[in-house]
């Protein structure tokens, strides 16, 4: 029998099949029910049955201290157990759970030729009667002949396994290793890592240099979501630092584990295995974390698993970084390129255009279609051929040109660049191709031209190369003028429609000269007056002389002006002008659908103001004692009077600017100019006669200086009435 035994077992293949054949010898042999064969897993410390004879076939694993079949493994000796019920190793749940009713039991040891114990043979209820110690006997014996061939079918098993497992682990590593995108090669790893350790969880966490923090982008079995926490927390915290594995069996029994987290999300971590991710040279750049292996804890076998798979993966997982800022390099590049106003144009050392940014397809009013793959020579040809001529001279020299303020035409529509061209080179300074930076400053150019008619073209080139901050409201010390043409409404009248904007134009350009030859900013025209300030936006340390000045060139230049209209047969005209320099406010005011740079303030007012009093004093230039006292030059200027404007209660002291006339317009100009200014010292101290006769020789000396004729006609008025409290001010009861 025992022979038999050997013979059929040695033309059997696989361990299930010895099992089951051997099984069946030993139950036919001692006349019993029902055969298993347990043999011991090391590794775990367990008994496992993979077939089992009777009604059914169920695998069953116990531990290999526990039961009739335990107690046998651990002693080494064999048991005849007459009633199983009253055996105190005798384990009833098994008998609960499959229905079955065991009565007695013989169970004998399995040994190898070399005394190693690889398992127990159990066999459950004889037919008739009770097994005996010969029974056990015969048992030991046909264990002991098997022994040989189980012990070799279980290592060909083990091989196989280890051989099909390799192959499996290597297929893996293939398949992780070909994907370069960071996302789903984590989800690829994760997803390996879980079902190659028979594990419910897996998580990759990967260092972040820039922050010090551990972090997963995805977790296996959890909801994508983001993980972060600094790399020297936890037990993946602590695998990070260290560099070494981590096998915990029962994570709440470890002081490093962390419960927090699984508070947070429901799950309940009973095992736990971790490995650094170590790069070829010696970096941890992360950790491995997998948790709760099912059938008990992870072994070293399931750790040596992991290291090795986590030293495979790790080129893949740097490739794979290193793709991904690769590739965030270049979104941020494009993105920076997309987002420039000006176009940028790169070509290929053949002289093809490989890419434009938005904004180079909308000043060459073209469509990438149009442009891209295309040889650049063919498509900048005719008027435009002057940039195809210097690419192809950068590329020849290698040397960097730019083109300043030059027109490119496409079709009707014509743009002003200013064109930058490079050479592109390798960091092995092999040349790679060109690249145009391309600045539309057609709309810069437009406005410049908008703007040189408010203002000096030098003023509008500062205002543009100063940017809109220099356009912000503010409060700044400028000089107003104001001027206005006498009897203009009856002039309308004689001149007609046409002829009113034709003289306005012609008059208008005359005024615009003088003030932008002084750097001033015209801030409107207001029928036939002009309002312009000196000093805004932009300031000069003279810009009192440059307003004042400018009033004179105006005066002068209106005489030139009606020496032409009497030429033309044309009455002449005569206009007021008023200075103030004051604190204003500048800045653009309005509503968002229609702004204006100007100015406002008292200063502006009281420029207004003075305009208005030319008629009264007979005066075409009044200033105020602001404005002449900031003088840096000399002028020729007499003390008009102190008055009190319209809408004011403070007296100002105003001027009168003489510069513009000749010794026929003004005879006698200095000293004329002397007796009236001694006439103002005694008007100011109510001393009238003298005042009289000193204006009456002011007069005398000038006859048609109006403004002489005035106060001797005002202190023959004054000596008479013989004012109480008088003061010397004049008060305006009209603007």
């Amino acid at each position: 029998m025992l022979l038999e035994v050997s013979h059929r077992l040695a033309g059997l293949d696989t361990l299930d099949e010895m099992l089951q054949a051997m099984m069946e010898m030993v139950c036919w042999e001692l006349g019993a029910e029902r055969g298993s064969l347990f043999l011991n897993d090391p590794e775990n410390g367990e008994l496992y049955s993979i077939v089992a004879q009777g009604n059914q076939r169920r695998r069953i694993r116990i531990l290999n201290t526990s039961g009739v079949a335990g107690r046998v493994f651990t002693t080494g000796r064999g048991m005849v157990v007459a009633e199983a019920y009253k055996n105190k190793h005798f384990n009833k749940e098994v008998d609960r759970q499959t229905g079955y009713v065991t009565r007695n039991i013989i169970c004998a040891p399995i040994r190898t030729v070399k005394g190693e114990l690889i398992g127990v043979a159990q066999v459950l209820n004889k037919k008739d009667g009770a097994f005996s110690r010969d029974d056990l006997k015969l048992l030991e014996a046909i264990a002991m002949q098997a022994a040989i061939a189980l012990s070799s079918a279980i290592y060909m098993e083990k091989m196989q396994v280890s051989r099909a497992k390799e192959l499996e682990f290597l297929n893996v590593v293939a398949d992780v290793t070909s994907e370069i995108e960071l996302g789903t090669l984590l989800r690829k790893v994760m997803g390996e890592a879980t079902k190659m350790l028979c594990a419910e969880r897996s998580t990759l966490f990967l260092n972040d240099e820039k922050t010090n923090e551990l972090w997963s982008m995805v977790g296996e079995g959890i909801a994508a979501t983001q993980i972060r926490f600094p790399n020297h927390l936890g037990i993946a915290g602590a695998v990070f630092t260290s560099g070494r594995s981590v096998n915990i069996p029962h994570a709440y029994a470890d002081l490093r584990f962390n419960p927090a987290f699984d508070k947070k999300t429901g799950f309940f971590t009973r095992s736990i295995l971790c490995t650094p991710v170590v790069t070829k040279e010696g970096k941890v750049i992360g950790v491995t974390q997998v948790l709760n292996r099912h059938g008990g804890p992870f072994t070293a076998e399931d750790e040596s698993r992991l290291k090795a798979f986590t030293a495979q993966i790790s080129i893949a997982l740097e490739n794979a970084k290193l793709f991904s800022d690769v590739q965030s390099m270049r979104n941020y590049n494009e993105s920076m390129l997309q987002s420039m106003s000006n176009g940028v144009i790169t070509l290929d050392d053949e002289g093809r255009i490989k890419t434009c940014n938005a904004a180079g397809l909308r000043i060459l009013s073209a469509s990438g279609q149009e442009l891209l793959g295309r040889p650049f020579a063919e498509l900048f040809t005719g008027g435009n051929a002057w940039l195809a001529d210097k690419v192809a001279a950068v590329d020849a020299t290698q040397a960097p040109d730019i083109v300043v303020d030059a027109e490119l035409n496409f079709g009707s529509q014509s743009v002003s660049v200013n064109v930058t061209v490079l050479p592109l080179l390798s960091g092995e300074q092999q040349k790679l191709g060109t690249m145009l930076m391309v600045e539309d400053i057609s709309s810069e150019k437009r406005m410049k031209s908008t703007m040189s008619r408010y203002m000096d073209p030098k003023l509008a080139d500062q205002l543009m190369a100063g940017g809109e901050d220099i356009l912000g409201g503010k409060t700044v010390e400028a000089t107003v003028l104001f001027s206005d043409i006498r009897s203009f409404t009856t002039l309308t009248e004689t001149l007609g429609a046409q002829g009113t904007v034709s003289f306005l134009n012609d008059y208008f350009t005359l005024m615009m000269d003088c003030i932008q030859a002084e750097a001033g900013m015209l801030d409107k025209f207001i029928g036939d007056a002009i309002m312009a300030v000196f000093g805004v936006p932009l300031s000069h340390e003279d810009d009192e002389d440059r307003a004042l000045r400018c009033a004179i060139a105006m005066i002068r230049a209106l005489q030139g002006f009606n020496a032409q209209r009497a030429a033309a047969g044309s009455k002449p005209i005569d206009i007021g002008i008023g200075l103030n320099t004051a604190q204003v406010v500048s800045g653009n005011i309005g509503s968002p659908k229609r702004m204006d740079y100007t100015i406002i303030g008292d200063g502006v007012n009281l420029a207004a103001r003075l305009e208005s009093a030319c008629k009264q004093y007979s005066a075409r230039i009044l200033i105020s004692e602001f404005t002449q006292a900031r003088l840096k030059g000399i002028y020729r200027l007499r003390d008009v009077d102190d008055v009190v404007v319209k809408g004011k209660t403070e007296p100002v002291r105003i001027f009168e600017v003489l510069d513009y006339h000749t010794d026929e317009s003004f005879p006698n100009l200095m000293e004329a100019t002397g007796h009236f200014q001694e006439g103002r010292k005694s008007y100011r101290a109510g001393n009238f006669a003298k005042a009289c006769r000193s204006f009456a020789e002011s007069l005398r000396l000038n006859p048609a200086d109006k403004l002489s004729a005035t106060y001797v006609e005002r202190c023959e008025t004054l000596s008479t009435a013989d004012p109480k409290d008088w003061n010397g001010v004049w008060t305006m009861t009209s603007k």
